[in-house]
């Protein structure tokens, strides 16, 4: 089971975080680049975007790919500790679907990742909307490195025509949809089938370092 959450976390990851190239160009509040890129931001990134992104098709994007991995037979995958072979859990399970194994060890088991994972969205929206101003000045400062000024306020003037208005309100949002979220479902069984493989090499790669400090009673 914590290996499916992980997965399915990391499978998410490529839509809710954007990567940045950050040349090594400083910036500082008086950095005039600053004032440049904060009206862009401000119509790429609305305040209320992350709640439009995760209210309803964060929701659906999970799950779409929870029934993509669900339906994955034991066969398919090797999602038990490592070393475990396919092979091997097919015969254990007689190559039954991760759903109907889930079943019969907990009947209520989709009510209850379904449950989990609205009341999850639904505690973090406003924790990510309380972050939205701090997350909008350094996508400022972001926006600043990686642009001149005279790129910046091309972009405003864009931005402020139809066009331009169009796709900054959808800017962000567009990685929800339905093309995206099939994407992030065809993705979902390649991460589980890779993790036995990360995990080992996780293993390999920290096999010099004592073992973690087991808990003592008081703790």
């Amino acid at each position: 089971m914590k290996r499916l959450m992980l997965a399915l976390s990391l499978s998410v990851l490529p839509w809710s975080a954007t990567a940045q190239t950050v040349v090594s160009v400083s910036t500082s509040p008086a950095d005039p680049r600053i004032d440049a890129a904060r009206p862009v931001i401000e119509k790429l990134w609305p305040l209320g975007t992350y709640r439009r992104m995760m209210d309803g098709p964060m929701d659906k994007m999970m799950d779409q790919l929870l029934e993509t991995v669900l339906g994955m037979k034991m066969s398919d995958i090797e999602i038990l500790e490592p070393g475990t072979k396919p092979e091997g859990a097919a015969k254990d399970t007689g190559d039954k679907s991760m759903a109907q194994i889930m079943a019969e060890s907990d009947p209520h088991f989709r009510e209850r990742m379904k449950l989990t994972f609205d009341t999850m969205i639904a505690e973090v929206i406003p924790l990510f909307t309380k972050a939205e101003p701090a997350i909008r000045d350094s996508l400022t400062k972001i926006y600043a490195r990686n642009f001149s000024a005279t790129e910046l306020a091309d972009m405003d003037r864009f931005f402020a025509t139809p066009s331009g208005k169009a796709y900054a309100d959808k800017a962000m949002i567009i990685f929800m949809e339905p093309e995206m979220i099939q994407a992030m479902q065809s993705f979902a069984p390649e991460m589980l089938q890779a993790m036995p493989e990360i995990m080992r090499k996780v293993e390999k790669a920290t096999a010099h370092l004592p073992p973690p400090p087991k808990k003592t009673s008081e703790e």
